[in-house]
């Protein structure tokens, strides 16, 4: 009898042990979603912990600036303090009948429309040079970029001297040669020619990259192809190298325009706006009425009137970019 108790009680421990072994897995399984939503909280708590110096930068330095600009824009705010009172959009109706704005608006567009082909050009020109596979290619790479590297206090510094009327090298050399002298920052006519050759000289190698690094992921089976079908540099550049070259040309433009139309230093450093106003830029004109003027308000205005015309510039380059890559 005490045998088959035995028994009995063993085979009772062995079916209570699936009941047990169920019991533990139905625990573990209930435990790790627990522990999975832990360890996602605390991914949580960890990435907001490293974009939380970002995120206070971005806050504090470019969405506060901008919510305070335009409450400031809708004030008469000025520097001495007088009238910082709401004025709603009177700033706005001052500025789109301010003949000075547009004049200076369009001084800016003028300087956009003529520095950004000869930057576009020229940088093509030049990348082109160097692809084809001139000896000491390292020397025309760094001899081309490294004006970009120079600050333009130094640029605008060099080329007045070398636009000085009466001891400048270029007119010396114009001279030497049998023309007249030129008056390149005091003519209205020829002032902002000056600024756009400085400008040329001094960033047309950051373009001349972007088109060398384009030019060098151009597969070299579609040249070896031409090759063979007997079509010559000329043909080749014009058919494979200029089409393939489209998307980074359509950056190029949009970049360049961007940045020409903030233009601001080397203007202000080489002509101040001058002769009579003919070089003044938008953006200095923006400094010049809230700095010297006093009137923050309407300058924030104006700077809202151009922070439009930016976006919508932007909007354009957006629509482009998109309706390229679909």
């Amino acid at each position: 009898m005490s045998s088959v108790a035995t028994s009995h009680d063993r085979e009772g421990q062995r079916g209570s042990l699936p009941g047990l072994s169920r019991h533990r897995i139905s625990n573990q399984a209930g435990s790790k979603p627990a522990k999975s939503r832990s360890q996602g909280s605390r991914d949580n708590i960890n990435g907001w912990a490293f974009a939380a110096p970002f995120l206070a930068f971005f806050l504090v330095f470019l969405v506060w600036p901008l919510l305070y600009g335009l409450y400031m824009s809708l004030t008469g705010k000025s520097l001495t303090g007088a009238n910082d009172s709401l004025i709603g959009f009177a700033n706005y109706a001052e500025a789109l009948a301010d003949s000075d704005m547009w004049r200076s608006l369009g001084n800016t567009l003028y300087f956009t429309v003529i520095s950004t082909v000869p930057l576009v050009v020229v940088a093509l020109v030049m990348a082109a040079l160097v692809n084809v596979g001139l000896p000491a290619q390292w020397l025309w790479r760094l001899s081309y970029f490294a004006p970009y590297l120079l600050a333009s206090t130094v640029v605008s510094l060099f080329f007045t001297w070398m636009y000085n009327p009466q001891l400048g090298l270029i007119n010396n050399a114009l001279v030497s040669v049998g023309l007249p002298k030129v008056a390149w920052l005091n003519d209205p006519g020829v002032a902002m020619w000056a600024i756009v050759i400085a400008t040329l000289w001094w960033t047309v190698g950051f373009n001349f990259l972007l088109y060398l690094a384009a030019m060098q992921n151009i597969p070299a089976q579609h040249y070896e192809a031409a090759s063979l079908d007997g079509a010559g540099a000329w043909r080749q550049f014009f058919s494979i190298t200029l089409p393939q070259l489209a998307p980074t040309t359509v950056m190029i433009v949009l970049l360049q325009i961007l940045a020409s139309l903030k233009i601001f230093d080397q203007v202000y450093q080489m002509t101040a706006g001058g002769p009579g106003g003919a070089t003044r830029p938008v953006v200095q004109y923006i400094f010049e009425t809230g700095f010297t003027g006093y009137r923050l308000g309407y300058s924030a205005a104006i700077s809202y009137i151009f922070f439009g015309l930016i976006v919508a510039v932007s909007v354009i380059q957006f629509f482009i970019t998109r309706r390229r890559s679909a």
